[in-house]
């Protein structure tokens, strides 16, 4: 499967548009007529620099342009006339050149030829037939260099470039100064569980001990005895005295993940705990007064559960005295490259891969992907990526997972020459919706849903493209 690369095309318009790269639908292509030209534009990011050779003399001087104006970035230099290529001898150490010494390269052959040019200099293998490669350090002057990886003490930074997480920051700030029970609600993965623990970072019980627990992973009596302790004998294997995390928070911050998993016996007892501020141990006659805050959080719509049963309304109203939606990734996609940075920074050094960046193609993927999964699921793709990638080496896309480099399959195809873009659009929009079936079974209601239309609009849909 081909990738998407921008490209900066220095030279004639002529040469580029008799090349086919143009036409090309993984090519993004920018054009200027001369390196003079380049170096006037604003600071953009590029996978690669294409340079058309006219004049053998200057080659060096357009070289030392390029460099100052991108570093690092690779050059592919295209000589359209035979007779100057054995006068040109490229032996700068500041840019990473590829030499074209054949002329039938020219003509739609090109695009492939480039693809794997870009590749070869990148990442630094084996030399295409009749091309001079000249290597530079590996340096990537887009890298994100002013976000330092969390240290294992501290707690998880929290980006929060985009408008809603900057004002879940302010309400952070709000609640870090009062001692009343916070309610932190959003989808699985959008990192409700950061934000406890900044809540406590920025508190005055940042020095007292910060206790997690996820209610959906113990069973009631268990969990019972891990929240409120037990005396030995109290049941059956209790061999001991137990303290409960209310008792273990001490002064701290006691964090109740998954909150709307709890039974409804169990939640009475959680509502009694915030009314008197005490706990009563299994198989203990007498209670304790507990000085911990409780920070709450859940995936769930706690008033929809309220209205269905599954959730006390009275311990609903205790908890809610000060909520924080946390929007998910997919509405906030300003973070997900800082996010993403972030967590290569912070994992890098534990893989043994330090150096790895993302390719342009590749930070354009995962910003045009859903996140259903939200921050966790994108930590793991970074995660999964420097795997996969060699120490030093640029991630493209290739690295990333077949569910986010898929929308490159029809796209591949890209319009033709007789086509027209709202031709190839609507082929894009039919490949979709064929998707979007075979995921959902063929039912339409549910492919409706999943894609955002009306059950009319999807019938429309697969009416006026033709899908089967």
């Amino acid at each position: 499967m081909r990738t998407i690369r921008s490209l900066l095309w220095i030279g004639s318009g002529r040469a580029l548009s008799e090349s086919g790269v143009t036409e090309a639908p993984e090519l993004d292509v920018t054009w200027v007529p001369s390196v003079g030209d380049a170096v006037l534009l604003p600071k953009v990011e590029f996978d690669g620099l294409l340079f058309e050779v006219t004049d053998a003399a200057t080659i060096h001087q357009s070289l030392d342009a390029l460099a100052r104006y991108a570093p690092g970035t690779p050059v592919v230099v295209c000589l359209p006339d035979s007779k100057i290529n054995r006068s040109i001898d490229l032996t700068d150490g500041r840019v990473t050149a590829l030499l074209f010494t054949d002329s039938a390269r020219s003509g739609p052959g090109i695009v492939s030829q480039i693809n794997e040019a870009l590749d070869d200099l990148r990442t630094k293998s084996t030399r295409p037939a009749g091309a001079t490669v000249i290597p530079i350090e590996n340096v990537d002057p887009w890298e994100e260099r002013d976000v330092d990886p969390f240290d294992g003490e501290a707690p998880p930074q929290v980006i929060a470039k985009s408008t809603a997480m900057q004002e879940v920051s302010k309400m952070v700030e709000l609640a870090a100064s009062s001692p009343s029970t916070v309610l932190l609600t959003g989808e699985t993965g959008v990192g409700k569980e950061v934000i406890a623990r900044q809540l406590h970072h920025r508190s005055d019980r940042e020095g007292e001990p910060f206790v997690a627990i996820n209610c959906a992973a113990f069973p009631e009596s268990l969990l019972e005895s891990e929240l409120f302790g037990h005396l030995k004998g109290a049941f059956t294997g209790a061999d001991r005295v137990k303290e409960g995390l209310f008792l273990a928070a001490g002064s701290g911050t006691l964090f109740l993940d998954e909150i709307a998993e709890m039974s409804l016996s169990l939640q009475a007892k959680l509502l009694r705990v915030l009314q008197e501020r005490e706990i009563r141990p299994v198989g203990a006659t007498k209670s304790s007064p507990i000085h911990c805050r409780i920070v709450a959080a859940t995936n769930r719509v706690l008033a929809e559960e309220v209205c269905d049963g599954h959730f006390r309304e009275d311990l609903f109203y205790r908890l809610n005295v000060f909520p924080i939606q946390i929007p998910p990734l997919r509405r906030r996609r300003i973070d997900i490259m800082p996010l993403a940075h972030y967590f290569l920074a912070l994992h890098a050094p534990r893989e043994g891969k330090a150096g790895c960046h993302l390719s342009l193609a590749s930070r354009h993927l995962l910003e045009g992907y859903g996140w259903p999964g939200n921050v966790r699921e994108l930590e793991n793709e970074m995660l999964r990526a420097l795997m996969l990638t060699p120490s030093g080496e640029l991630i493209t896309p290739k690295m990333l997972s077949p569910k986010i480099i898929e929308i490159l399959e029809p796209i591949s195809h890209g319009a033709r020459p007789d086509e027209t873009l709202r031709e190839a659009l609507d082929r894009v929009e039919a490949w979709m919706i064929r998707r979007a079936l075979t995921n959902n079974g063929g039912r339409k209601a549910r492919t409706a849903r999943k894609l955002g239309l009306t059950r009319e609009g999807l019938y429309k849909k697969i009416k006026r493209l033709g899908v089967e």
